[in-house]
């Protein structure tokens, strides 16, 4: 192929979930596809593959001209990492083409582990910025996927001027949060997405104030047929396609249908949209964050409806009988007198391969013509290849069976395939977890985290936080409560989310911080770090980061951090025997974050802004949850029950944490004094209804 050609070209990724959907990708047109190996994905619940069948996935997708991309995409406790390390590098030495990650900690483990195995920055790492991607490339990433919420505008200009390429999700299930930030199933249920197992609660009913009677939280799936044209000019590297779940007929007919739209420079056709739309949707499709309209227009159901019987019938077809013979080749052959018939085939990658059969006998009857070598050698039906061309050399006046001829074909194509399974020269590394770090014998000291000014108040600071987290936005707009801290170190706390087009914005935001005094600055996402870096701040790590393991605390050490948030879905016992070589907090108080949302579903219900204003989301137990506005006009939904652990100090107070953090949302300015003296000096006050978290609670 043109090397202009295959700048321009979208890859086209298809989902596998097993070796029947390997082949359903592949011979539908797949130019790679992405697989689980084991318990570490974030598809456990996928039948997956097991090391025999990874690598017989692999060879079978290098042997038709395809990439297998592994995924590690979750977070790895430290007794899974060196397990995970042996996934890494037998990925690498049978060929795994690239390994998809989340934790930062997964990453360092797999550089080690497999130093020329090529990096992907999973959607779970919630890239959605130019210098979240940047980090990314820093990190030894060679591609990036973005979140499935930006927008096209937003896209294009990362993919300008992105150092690595930009893979984006095209077709296939929504999730309501930003990936890598959801904890709704794992803190309500216990299985969590950020290992692997989500329950998917956001498609159950959920109402507003007192009734579930909706689905608010359950999009439609993404389709993006019809821009695909548009990408590739953006400059995106890579189409995915969702389904790892899904069937094989399905990911046959969605593969198929991106396949021939791609390679053919169209969109799919409205007979293929309908095809999209019978292999599976929920009430539709959507388009709605790529083109920037966000509203109740982009939710959806799964409704019960007959199976499209002879749709999957006819994608069954297309990789249960024979071969989609994906790899154009060239024959060659020289039939010459008194040496040995030789025949040569050749890949696009310039691969040789030469048999040498029979010696040609004089022709006492028909003799052999180029003609006739060519019909033979171009019969590779039933095979991977399809002959493009044939150069043959055939003396005159000499015969050879036809036999001869299929039989030099067969076995120049066998040894083609073998050449072609080969994996790639690798080197082979070891995984170190390094030294280990003693626990602080310190008691932790006590940080505040507020949501709103009037929170904090002169009574609060008596408790004698040894730091104040305040919203960046909050701090410019009531710059006063760095007067009222009254020496208190205050910090800013950053958006999650912060699009390109928002940055600016945010750098102001953050010389007014300065200005103030303020000095350090609470990051909960890899591409807010540089803004705040180069603003002058110190950098904290938020939860949002996904502390797991200590090697990820060693990375963010590296990336400049000071002190890091441990993840709330690691058990205390887990934190105790984490070795940290920073200063590290857990949140011991507050309402837990479960999703941030680029969906304003508080205007989808009423029809305009209502942030103001009370906003309870309800389940089907009545269970009630806030959802409160985050900076950009996005939504934030928080547990219905408070996480506190006062009366459970001696649990965690040796565990080698230097502070534990009381994160205030809905509470009033007396009821956070009140928590705070709790916390500080005991007694006998805990919440009305209240949880202990996941500290205690096993997490799939």
């Amino acid at each position: 192929m043109d090397s202009y050609l295959e700048v321009i070209m979208l890859e086209l990724l298809a989902p596998a979930g097993s070796m029947e959907a390997v082949a359903a990708a592949v011979e539908n047109g797949a130019d790679a596809v992405y697989l689980g190996y084991g318990d570490f994905n974030a598809r456990r619940n996928a039948k997956n593959f097991s090391r025999e069948e990874f690598a017989a996935a692999v060879s079978y997708c290098h042997v038709r001209g395809a990439k297998a991309y592994l995924t590690l995409n979750t977070l790895l406790t430290d007794r899974e990492l060196p397990a995970a390390a042996q996934v890494a590098a037998h990925a690498s030495e049978i060929g795994a083409d690239a390994v998809l990650v989340q934790d930062l900690g997964v990453a360092r483990m797999v550089r080690q582990a497999a130093p020329d195995l090529p990096l992907h920055a999973s959607t779970q790492m919630t890239l959605h910025n130019l210098d979240g991607v940047k980090l990314a490339a820093d990190l030894g990433m060679t591609r990036a996927v973005l979140s499935r919420e930006l927008s096209r505008d937003q896209i294009e200009y990362i993919c300008q001027r992105s150092p690595i390429e930009i893979e984006v999700f095209a077709h296939g299930a929504l999730c309501m949060c930003y990936s890598g930030q959801c904890f709704l199933s794992s803190v309500i249920g216990g299985r969590s997405g950020n290992r692997g197992l989500c329950a998917q609660p956001c498609r159950l009913k959920y109402g507003w104030m007192d009734k579930a009677d909706a689905y608010p939280l359950s999009l439609k799936d993404l389709s993006l047929a019809g821009h695909l044209r548009e990408l590739r000019r953006m400059g995106v590297a890579c189409v995915k396609l969702e389904g790892r779940m899904k069937r094989p007929e399905y990911v046959a007919v969605v593969t198929r249908i991106y396949a021939c739209a791609i390679k053919e420079g169209r969109e799919p056709t409205a007979e293929e949209l309908a095809q999209l739309e019978a292999a599976f949707s929920r009430q539709g499709f959507t388009q709605g964050y790529y083109l920037d309209r966000q509203g109740p227009e982009m939710f959806g159901v799964r409704e019960e409806g007959k199976e499209p019987r002879e749709l999957f019938a006819q994608a069954r077809n297309t990789y249960q009988s024979g071969e989609a013979q994906r790899v154009p080749v060239t024959f060659y052959a020289m039939i010459r007198r008194g040496e040995s018939a030789q025949v040569g085939v050749e890949d696009p990658q310039g691969r040789v391969v030469t048999v040498a059969g029979p010696v040609p006998e004089e022709a006492r009857t028909r003799p052999l013509t180029q003609e006739a070598v060519g019909t033979q050698l171009s019969r590779t039906g039933g095979t991977p290849y399809r002959c493009e061309k044939v150069r043959a050399l055939v003396e005159e006046g000499l015969s050879l069976p036809l036999a001869a001829l299929n039989a030099l074909r067969r076995e120049a194509l066998d040894r083609l395939t073998e050449q072609r399974s080969l994996p790639p020269a690798r080197r082979a590394g070891a995984f170190h977890a390094g030294a280990r770090y003693e626990n602080r014998r310190e008691e932790p000291e006590l940080a505040l985290s507020v949501r709103r000014a009037e929170q904090v108040t002169p009574e609060l600071l008596e408790t004698r936080p040894a730091l104040l987290y305040v919203p960046l936005e909050e701090l410019c707009a009531h710059p006063e409560v760095v007067e009222t801290a009254n020496g208190t170190p205050v910090a800013a706390v950053l958006p999650r989310v912060v699009w390109d087009r928002e940055m600016e914005q945010l750098l102001r935001q953050l010389e007014q911080a300065r200005a103030l005094g303020v000095r350090e600055a609470l990051v909960g996402n890899l591409g807010l770090l540089e803004a705040a870096r180069r603003a002058g701040f110190a950098l904290r790590g938020d939860f949002g980061l996904e502390v797991y393991n200590a090697q990820t605390l060693k990375e963010l050490r590296r990336l400049g951090l000071i002190s890091a948030t441990l993840s709330f879905e690691l058990k205390l016992a887990q934190v105790r025997d984490l070795s940290k070589n920073m200063d590290t907090e857990l949140i011991t108080y507050g309402r837990l974050p479960l999703m941030i949302m680029e969906n304003c579903i508080i205007k989808n219900r009423s029809g305009h802004c209502g942030c103001d204003n009370p906003n309870v989301l309800t389940d089907r137990r009545g269970a009630r949850f806030p959802v409160l506005p985050a900076p950009g006009c996005r939504n934030e939904l928080f547990n219905s029950q408070k996480l506190f652990l006062a009366d459970k100090y001696d649990d965690y107070r040796r565990v080698g944490l230097w502070a534990q953090r009381l994160m205030f949302t809905t509470e009033n300015p007396r009821e956070c004094v009140q928590v705070a003296r709790r916390y500080r000096e005991g007694g006998r006050w805990s919440p009305n209804g209240y949880t202990r978290g996941l500290y205690y609670r096993d997490v799939e």
